[in-house]
């Protein structure tokens, strides 16, 4: 893949968290680390696009979803979901058989 140069600005506090990574050795290069969240964000961008065009498909052809229907799919979800409280602490974890 070839490389660009390319002059941005960009957030001081962005600039910072990049170099906290780079000397957490997340990666290699600041320039790196600015490539990877570009990446991310490209990718982030295509899958929301793909949802919308998934979403304005399935509403053409079964009608609009509702609000109420939203809610619905919501309560579901949550009820299936692993509450994070029980799975938060440090001792929780140690008796699941987790290191610390």
């Amino acid at each position: 893949m070839s490389k660009q140069r390319l002059s941005v600005s960009v957030d001081s506090d962005l600039i910072e968290a990049g170099g906290a990574s780079v000397a957490r050795g997340h990666a290699k290069t600041l320039s790196a680390w600015v490539n990877e969240a570009l990446r991310l964000k490209a990718e982030h961008d295509r899958r929301l696009d793909a949802l919308a065009a998934f979403i304005t498909t399935y509403e053409a052809k079964h009608g609009e979803i509702t609000d109420a229907e939203m809610r619905s799919a919501a309560r579901r979800a949550s009820a299936g979901a692993v509450k994070s409280r029980a799975l938060g602490t440090a001792k929780s974890v140690r008796r699941a058989g987790k290191p610390r």
